[in-house]
């Protein structure tokens, strides 16, 4: 018979983790190693008791669980996470992900649902709840910031527009001619999809793409 799937459940409220931990109990294949209260006590868990999948809440005291996640991560590259929340909000969910959870599942789940979810993880195949899945279209389908694809000298020209200097007081301020300005002004106002300076600070004000 195959060794268990070791669990480490990670949650700041000690009755979701008793309520996790009877669960698993029903699981012969599934065995709970231990349990963390923070992210940073997962830290030290993980690395004693060699968990294979860690059932991980997101919104915790100190270290949240997509940083707690991340650095799991980093640390044991094998270790599986699953991201195991109340919380449904688009950018909870692509922050986890891209920490490298596996899985992304609501507390509501039900316990054959969450057995097999650790057992996918543990193959290493995702499992996500459908708002989870939703969140990622959400992502993946909305439009790009404005002025997401400035160049850091652009973001300078533009933060010295919104500061009302003219082309050549920009040019004095960073040391290059007033051609080479007048180039990023245009870079700048093209990507902005705008005609014109004002509109273009008042564009960065809107959307603070200026400190």
């Amino acid at each position: 018979m195959a060794e268990p799937i070791k669990v480490l459940l990670v949650d700041d409220h000690a009755m979701v983790r008793r309520g996790l931990g009877a669960f698993l109990s029903i699981y012969p294949d599934l065995q709970m190693v231990g349990e963390a209260e923070s992210g940073a006590e997962a830290l030290d868990q993980c690395a004693r008791l060699q968990p294979d999948v860690v059932l991980m809440d997101l919104m915790m005291p100190e270290m949240d669980g997509a940083t707690a996640t991340a650095e799991l991560r980093r640390r044991f590259p094998q270790l599986k996470v699953i991201a195991l929340t109340s919380f449904r909000e688009d950018d909870l969910v692509q922050r986890v992900i891209q920490a490298g959870a596996i899985g992304y599942l609501l507390k509501n789940v039900s316990g054959a649902d969450l057995a097999q979810a650790i057992r996918a993880a543990h193959a290493g195949r995702p499992t996500l709840a459908p708002e989870a899945t939703q969140a990622l279209i959400n992502a993946a389908t909305k439009p790009a910031a404005p002025g997401h694809d400035l160049t850091a000298r652009e973001r300078d020209v533009l933060a010295l527009m919104v500061k009302g200097l003219n082309n050549t007081e920009i040019a004095e301020r960073l040391i290059v001619s007033q051609s080479t300005i007048k180039g990023h002004v245009s870079n700048v106002l093209a990507k902005l999809g705008v005609a014109s300076r004002t509109e273009a600070v008042a564009l960065a004000v809107e959307h603070k793409l200026v400190a």
